[in-house]
């Protein structure tokens, strides 16, 4: 996409965040590149990452293959993440309002509701991790910090874009150079723990359950990591985003999975967030009770971030039904929402049931895969960035509105994820599908999804008019440049 790159120097940005999921116009792009890698780094930097590391322990699996699983998963799950982050500058849009393109304008509500029920799932667990851990670690009364933390995290919403940046940066200087501290500590032997006399060894279906949770991790980033660059200037290089992106995300979330692993095994830890707490006293007096309350802090944070993404999402499926005009007003009645929604639920979830969460959140990856398949392969494979912006704000317009092709390429692509499917616990309800269980419960379902329907939407995608688009897009480019800078789509 062209616009109009001539203008002035990009204006101030507000206190409080304008836009939602309308169009960023270059004199808004504000943004600046470096300002990526700290913020993913600390997106992972963060007490959710180090259960994760648990997973493969609890399966049997020994420290070694826990961390490379867990590397292997989060490698994997960083590069489609990564990937949907360049897309931001391109075109200076919300993931999910772009994805109108492949699915439609209402055939993207499909993926939306996967979109939006990971968010909800991330800030309840969340809440129930930071409630149960701060009163495990510190005595703190659980109910008193599901609050704090919901508060906090919905004035960070409100404020926005810039304001989550600021607060990411912030808490990774403090974080940094603590966790690295313990973490020394720990490789020297100062952070206490023995070998263990549980049996630790390899099995397919521990690794492929480790490798599953870490791609996971990140996967989940993909429908909203392009809303956090899509202030960067529209010639900011795609290499340079995915770059880093990529190692922001991948380098603290296989940092703390391994950290994890070894308090699972080495220190034989039930709560991950009592366990950074003690290995932390073990290299030096108190230093465990502030790395563990900086690593909860963050995951506070990243609440912030699931409500300003969770925000989007709600806007782009309501407009999608109705066109609405994106104020500033609809976004903090939007965000006020969603956290009393996940309060809610997070309330009524138990310790217990945290595990059913996340074994829902293993659904939501079989639901978001093939809407990244589909995704991606039309940014970078079909289109190759090429879009009428404009466009995508027609109900009737270039991409109609349910567009056959993403969505049977989606639909295909879970069709063929069933068989492979492993859901050990979800509201007390099992499924293993048929060829997973003939595999000994190994879950493929993801990868089966990403490949099938990537091939699908390519196959599909043969009898596209590109011709039309570009003539299309042209048009649009020339709306965009003579639109007023506060224009609203």
């Amino acid at each position: 996409m062209t616009s109009d790159s001539t203008s002035s120097a990009p204006v101030a940005a507000p206190l409080i965040e304008v836009r939602s999921i309308d169009w960023v116009p270059d004199e808004e792009r504000h943004g600046r590149l470096w300002h990526q890698a700290p913020l993913w780094f600390l997106g992972n930097f963060q007490y959710f990452s180090i259960p994760i590391g648990f997973i493969g322990p609890a399966m049997g699996l020994s420290l070694g293959w826990t961390a490379l699983a867990g590397a292997l998963g989060i490698v994997i799950g960083s590069l489609f993440m990564a990937f949907h982050a360049s897309q931001g500058p391109t075109l200076g849009l919300p993931q999910m309002i772009q994805s109108r393109a492949q699915f439609g304008y209402r055939g993207v509500l499909i993926p939306l509701f996967a979109t939006f029920f990971t968010y909800l799932a991330f800030n309840v667990t969340d809440q129930v991790l930071l409630g149960v851990g701060l009163n495990s670690a510190f005595g703190w009364n659980a109910t008193l910090v599901s609050v704090v933390v919901t508060v906090g995290a919905v004035l960070l919403a409100i404020f926005g874009h810039d304001w989550v940046h600021k607060a990411f940066r912030a808490l990774l200087y403090v974080s940094l150079p603590l966790m690295t501290i313990v973490t020394i500590g720990i490789m020297t032997g100062h952070g206490g723990g023995a070998p263990s006399a549980t049996q630790y060894g390899f099995s397919w279906v521990a690794f492929m359950a480790q490798l599953a949770a870490a791609a996971a991790y990140n996967i989940t980033y993909a429908p909203y990591v392009s809303d956090y660059s899509r202030y960067l200037p529209s010639s900011t290089k795609p290499k340079s985003v995915i770059a880093s992106v990529f190692f922001g995300a991948s380098g603290s979330a296989i940092w703390l999975i391994i950290l994890g692993g070894w308090l699972a095994i080495r220190l034989g830890a039930d709560d991950p967030l009592t366990g950074l707490q003690t290995a932390g006293n073990n290299v030096i007096p108190h230093l465990g009770q502030i790395v563990a309350l900086l690593s909860a802090l963050a995951l506070a944070a990243t609440m912030g971030m699931n409500a300003y993404g969770g925000m989007l999402t709600v806007l782009t499926a309501v407009d999608s039904i109705k066109p609405i005009k994106p104020t500033r007003a609809a976004r903090v009645v939007t965000i006020l929402i969603f956290a009393v929604v996940w309060f809610a639920i997070g309330k009524l979830i138990t310790a217990d049931a945290v595990s059913t969460v996340t074994t829902a959140l293993a659904l939501m990856l079989y639901l978001l895969v093939p809407w990244t398949a589909a995704n991606l392969v039309d940014f970078f494979i079909v289109r190759r960035g090429h879009y009428a912006i404009t466009e995508l704000f027609k109900v009737r317009g270039l991409y109609g509105t349910w567009n056959w092709r993403g969505l049977t390429a989606y639909a295909i692509g879970i069709a063929a994820e069933i068989p492979f499917m492993v859901l050990l616990d979800l509201g007390g309800w099992k499924f293993v599908g048929p060829l997973a269980e003939a595999m000994g419960e190994v879950d493929i379902a993801w990868l089966v999804g990403l490949a099938v329907t990537g091939v699908a939407y390519v196959l599909l995608s043969r009898s596209l008019d590109l011709a039309s688009e570009q003539r299309a897009e042209a048009e649009s480019d020339r709306e965009l440049s003579a639109a007023h800078p506060g224009h609203h789509l």
